[in-house]
């Protein structure tokens, strides 16, 4: 009953913000191939920042 009150935890929330800028770079690839590298390159960013996050909690 409490799952619903459980807050994301920022890789989370880093994980989600990734999975939906590779949806939209899929979606745009098929009209727009610069369009779609320039949203790649913001979702590479986001998992970056993910690997980065989680590889400093790893050594804690």
């Amino acid at each position: 009953m409490s799952s619903w009150l459980k807050r994301k935890s920022r890789v989370e929330k880093l994980e989600q913000k990734y999975v939906e800028l590779m949806r939209k770079s899929f979606k745009v690839a098929l009209r727009d191939k610069n369009e779609s590298e320039k949203v790649q390159k913001q979702a590479y960013k986001v998992f970056d920042e993910i690997r980065y996050l989680t590889l400093q909690n790893a050594d804690k």
